[in-house]
């Protein structure tokens, strides 16, 4: 899986590269069926905004797109703030993909194999 990083307003240095890799990468462990990501940083240029470092997210997921933002007064912490953000969305979303699976192929084969255990200890109990 890629991270692209792009920058409007911004050059986008090493460092920079760096720690969205590092903190979006850790998004990309808890779930596998993210196909990509791309972060785009921007800085506002208005004297009058309080809030000028803007950091949003793309993430696909298998069926899902998910599009996240966020604004704080350093890059460091906007991206900070978004890579939470992302993590509570993956997870979620993780979540309802896995509660929506409940009837899988592997728990009717754990279940069969309970009630052999079962039936098995009957037996030998005669």
């Amino acid at each position: 899986m890629r991270i692209h990083v792009n920058g409007r307003n911004i050059e986008i240095t090493e460092a920079i590269k760096a720690y969205v890799k590092e903190k979006i990468g850790k998004v990309a462990t808890h779930y596998d069926q993210i196909q990509g990501i791309e972060v785009i940083l921007s800085v506002i240029k208005n004297p009058a905004a309080a809030e000028k470092h803007v950091a949003e997210v793309r993430c696909n997921l298998d069926k899902v797109k998910l599009h996240l933002e966020e604004t704080a007064e350093s890059m460091y912490a906007s991206i900070d703030l978004l890579s939470d953000k992302l993590l509570r969305q993956v997870k979620k979303v993780k979540d309802k993909a896995l509660a929506s699976d409940k009837t899988s192929i592997r728990m009717d084969n754990v279940e069969e194999e309970a009630d052999d255990e079962i039936v098995v200890e009957a037996i030998s109990e005669d």
